[in-house]
């Protein structure tokens, strides 16, 4: 029961910072304090609880290198004269009254094709925002629009890496799963494609003249400035691993901004770390800036952290009470809303998207090993964990592209299509009998 208290307590904390505007660091900092109090009152030495906490940060290590090199791609696009480009030329073919719609539709492509939802945010997401950038409409729509359409991409993309995650626990097939996915998620991404459609004629976004003006006046925006998202896109087609494609990315965007657009190395190197800002006077200045791996710092903190707790709670097995009240679970669709459940807990708990599927594998395994299959485990896990993680405000999944859009948790009512995926399969499964899924043996 302490331990169930701790929780609340700490489920609070991060409420209460989410809404007052402060940093969720200091939270799971004092969730990490507490949760290891009561774990040592219960007997566990503080050298094993260590040994979890770092086992669990251990796993945040990838995360690390993904979000420093987006905070990288963003600032050496922008001085490389890319994201300006998308931009000016952007304007000039996206009609004011389809610019959500294609916002996230866009979004969804590049996703696709890049195989992460980050990278998709920090590329053509921040691009599309700058455009709207003066206009009336939204930002947290438009946020919202991109960070759904990032997550279609991140959830159905041969490079995702969460499909790979998923595919290697659950044992399945990756482009059999791929299948599953888009089978399921065709009725929740027509009606995103009919509500953005709506509140883009509703809504239209009228960019400026100036802003091209700026631009072109700021700027070579001729086609080269281009070839960054380009390259990045085309080793994308041949399957060439997100992390690589990035780095190729910005050693050309560096080239370009050298060679380019006038910038020395030096000046360069120093956007890469701190972050890209204009030095003339123009009235892009404000809106044209950011990005830079230090600008990923504090996230990179978060995950430190959360992935801390999670080890630590997996470690003790202290979540295991949970299992016991998901026993009494029987028809495939009270099975999958334990799955949606689980995976709202643990996302809110793991604070990564990551942490979120291995924890819900975990605590749900035995139930689809006693009465489903290995198939139905993997489609449920990307039903439920990959896009409910981005619509608690805290977690990473959701914290980072809205971070990168200069946003806040305020696009979630606008994500549509993250929480149409779990509510559209729940109404399809729960009429349903019973009956075993025949797309794979059981495991």
């Amino acid at each position: 029961m302490d331990l169930l208290f701790t929780l609340l307590f700490a489920f609070g904390l991060l409420l209460v910072s989410v809404f007052r505007g402060v940093s969720i660091a200091y939270p799971l900092l004092c969730t990490l304090v507490l949760l290891s109090g009561v774990l040592l009152r219960r007997g566990f030495p503080l050298s094993t609880l260590l040994k979890f906490g770092w086992q669990g940060s251990c796993k945040a290590t990838p995360v690390f290198s993904i979000l420093l090199l987006i905070g990288a791609v963003t600032s050496t696009w922008m001085a490389a004269g890319t994201v300006p480009a998308i931009v000016y030329y952007g304007i000039q073919w996206i009609h004011p009254q389809t610019f959500i719609l294609a916002a996230f539709l866009l979004t969804s492509l590049v996703s696709w094709l890049i195989g992460t939802s980050f990278g998709a945010a920090g590329t053509i997401g921040l691009a599309l925002m700058i455009m709207a950038k003066g206009s009336q409409v939204n930002p947290h729509l438009l946020a919202g629009a991109v960070i759904a359409g990032a997550y279609w991409g991140d959830r159905c993309s041969p490079m995702s890496s969460s499909a790979h995650l998923i595919a290697a626990m659950t044992h399945t097939k990756l482009y059999s799963n791929i299948k599953h996915m888009l089978y399921s998620g065709w009725l929740p991404l027509g009606i995103s494609v009919l509500l953005y459609w709506g509140y883009s004629w509703l809504t239209p976004v009228q960019t400026e003249d100036w802003l091209s003006t700026e631009l072109d006046r700021c700027f070579h925006l001729e086609a080269w400035a281009l070839l960054p998202a380009g390259l990045i896109l085309g080793l994308a087609l041949l399957r060439v691993p997100a992390f690589r494609s990035m780095l190729l990315s910005i050693g050309m965007a560096i080239g370009l901004a050298v060679f380019g657009q006038g910038y020395s190395l030096g000046q360069v190197i120093q956007f890469a770390i701190w972050g890209f800002e204009l030095e003339i006077d123009t009235p892009i200045q404000s809106i044209l800036l950011g990005g830079g791996m230090l600008s990923m710092a504090r996230v990179c903190g978060i995950v430190l952290i959360s992935t801390t707790i999670a080890g630590i709670l997996s470690g003790t097995q202290s979540l295991q009470i949970i299992e016991r009240w998901l026993r009494p679970l029987r028809s495939r669709g009270h099975i999958f809303l334990g799955t949606m459940l689980v995976s709202g807990a643990t996302s809110a708990f793991g604070c990564s998207q990551t942490i979120a599927i291995l924890l819900t594998d975990q605590l749900m395994r035995d139930r689809y090993e006693d009465q489903l299959t290995a198939a139905d485990l993997a489609i449920d896990l990307e039903n439920t964990a990959v896009v409910i993680a981005p619509l608690i405000p805290w977690n990473i999944a959701g914290l980072v592209p809205a971070t990168v859009l200069m946003t806040d948790w305020r696009f979630i009512p606008y994500a549509f299509y993250l929480y149409l995926v779990p509510v559209c399969v729940l109404l399809q499964l729960w009429q349903l009998p019973f009956r075993r899924s025949s797309s794979s043996p059981k495991s």
